[in-house]
């Protein structure tokens, strides 16, 4: 399979350790209230303090940790945050399928079948990293294809933060509900039929449904900072 971290989890040590700390927030690993420690963290990582800083200011940006004097205090996701993070995915991906619709979509639906496939073999090996990476190529290939750079930069300012949601829930997905998968994957494929289709309505009740799932799944997988 194609290597796609970099992608994902950035080149810099900073947006490393961002990536590694993040997950494990969301995750329940580090937990609610816990102060994180510059010092602590660069010994973990073997690295000085320059690239902690860089992944705490990421953290802070992103809500899941406060800065404060004596260290990064551990918010978490609050149910709130999660809701308004799909809220906004929602509106990002309506927006962009709709702008799609209105043209030809042979080719970007070949592509997309294509990362579809990789999610089904991703899933054959039990890979639920993979699956989460390709599951969000998909729809990050939406909404690149609908060629609107704002909205490709609101979209970047959250991928973060929702690859690592996703992973959690994928990850306990493959574990407890893996008869979903196969469902999941064929909402993706009727996403692409509607986008093919080019009707309006299809395209985003597809969209809906496929949403209120995997919100549904992530609200009940990862620990919430409430």
């Amino acid at each position: 399979m194609e290597d796609h971290s970099s992608w994902f989890i950035g080149g810099t040590l900073g947006e490393k350790i961002a990536y590694n700390l993040r997950f494990k927030i969301i995750n329940g690993t580090i937990k609610k209230g816990v102060t994180l420690s510059e010092n602590q963290i660069a010994k973990e990582y073997g690295t000085s303090r320059s690239p902690v800083r860089e992944a705490l200011k990421t953290l802070e940006n992103e809500g899941i940790i406060q800065l404060e004097r004596m260290g990064a205090i551990v918010l978490g996701l609050t149910t709130k945050n999660l809701h308004e993070l799909y809220d906004v995915r929602l509106l990002i991906e309506n927006f962009a399928i709709m702008r799609l619709g209105s043209s030809d979509c042979e080719e970007i639906a070949k592509r997309l079948h294509m990362i579809i496939d990789k999610m089904e073999m991703a899933a054959k090996h039990k890979d639920s990293e993979e699956f989460s990476r390709y599951d969000l190529i998909f729809h990050e290939t939406i909404i690149r294809e609908s060629e609107h750079t704002r909205i490709f930069h609101l979209w970047k300012s959250i991928r973060q933060i929702v690859l690592a949601a996703l992973m959690v829930a994928t990850e306990k997905r493959f574990s407890s509900k893996a008869h979903q998968i196969d469902p999941l994957i064929q909402k993706h494929r009727v996403i692409v039929e509607a986008l093919v289709a080019g009707k309006q309505e299809m395209m985003e009740e597809a969209v809906n449904e496929h949403f209120e799932d995997t919100r549904k799944t992530v609200d009940e997988s990862i620990s919430k900072g409430d």
